[in-house]
């Protein structure tokens, strides 16, 4: 088992190519060819976190969030990101962070404060747009079939709920091979006319690797003409935060006992309760008020993020109650998410979860 074995793996849950541009994922120290004697799953990586990794023989640390976020000039051990850093590669640790990938997973830090919660009927919040991509291509009209399969096999041609999606028209296509040709159908140096399919499939953006190796190895011609294109199209499986309806409707008071509860709560910060009852509820791990208006839109009744400001409370307008659970708090079953995640496809290797408390923030 390789460092690469396992981050192929959490990205199939969590794809780098979701991940916000400010952001900073993926393997962060060590190499993907080394071997893993152990995975250590946490929600940040500290000093401690390492120590607790050396203990368990743990040569990587699956984290959410990454310790390098913005750039370092230089690593001297003077501050806790860069004593972390020489920790880690004094021992041959290498650390891996998804953080915003896995923000817009479906089956992310969102979804899961959505089943803490017991939320059924769940959407993403926030869908993203700009990550459905769009290819069209021309095949020989007896081989259009093997080509539309390949392109299925790799993902493409998935629409929200629908499969096997694609465009297709029939038309001729010409061409004229020079002398270091060697076409398919035809003679070089002769102009050919051949009956085509125009085939026009959507797919992920991450999968456009595997989709452009699928076009050229089912199709015939020894040069393929496509283009692939970025569509607006909202995808309705990625993006930020979860909406989603409590099997019952509950008073705010009650909402709110069952909120501490879940979350073992030593407070909430909230804007005025308006006295209300609560069915339809929006979550959001981490710092969250840039989605307070689209709470507002859902028609959520609460919306349960972190790291509001002053004035943001102000933005409930009686439309919603906004509820302040903290960062921390937010976020902390995420590390069992991935940790779960990745014993049920490593069923036989040591996935171990970080029994460290990470949280910077203390209540009195």
């Amino acid at each position: 088992m390789t460092v690469k074995d396992i981050s192929n793996a959490i990205e199939e849950l969590a794809p780098l190519q979701y991940a916000e541009d400010f952001d900073n994922v993926g393997l962060l120290t060590g190499t993907y060819d080394t071997k893993v004697t152990g995975v250590l799953v946490t929600l940040d990586t500290l000093e401690n976190v390492v120590d607790e990794a050396i203990e368990n023989n743990c040569n990587l640390i699956v984290s959410f969030h990454p310790i390098i976020f913005s750039g370092l000039k230089r690593i001297t051990g003077s501050s806790y990101v860069e004593r972390v850093i020489l920790k880690a590669i004094k021992n041959d640790i290498a650390i891996y962070a998804t953080h915003t990938a896995l923000d817009n997973s479906i089956e992310g830090v969102s979804a899961k404060m959505a089943e803490v919660l017991g939320l059924n009927k769940t959407k993403i919040l926030l869908p993203k747009s700009g990550l459905i991509k769009k290819l069209t291509t021309y095949a020989p009209q007896k081989d259009a079939e093997k080509v539309r399969k390949a392109l299925r096999s790799a993902g493409a041609g998935s629409i929200g709920n629908y499969s096997d999606c694609s465009f297709n028209a029939q038309g001729q296509g010409t061409y004229r091979g020079n002398d270091n040709s060697n076409p398919t159908l035809g003679k070089k140096g002769e102009l050919h006319t051949e009956n085509e399919t125009f085939i026009s499939v959507v797919f992920e953006k991450h999968l456009e690797q595997n989709i452009l190796k699928a076009l050229h190895k089912q199709h015939p011609y020894e040069e393929v003409a496509y283009d692939i294109v970025t569509t607006d199209n909202v995808h309705q499986h990625i993006g930020m935060g979860m909406i989603g309806e409590l099997p019952e409707e509950l008073s705010e008071k009650d909402f709110f006992i069952l909120l501490k509860e879940q979350f073992k709560l030593q407070a909430i910060r909230h804007s005025k309760l308006l006295q209300k009852p609560i069915k339809k509820v929006a979550v959001l791990g981490g710092s969250g008020s840039f989605a307070i208006d689209a709470a507002k839109r859902a028609g959520a009744d609460v919306y349960i993020s972190a790291d509001f400001k002053y004035h943001e409370f102000y933005k409930a307008e009686n439309e919603l109650v906004l509820a302040d659970i903290g960062h921390y708090e937010s976020e902390q079953f995420t590390k069992n998410l991935l940790a779960d995640y990745l014993t049920k496809k490593f069923r036989n290797f040591a996935i171990i979860l970080s029994k460290s408390n990470t949280n910077p923030i203390n209540y009195l």
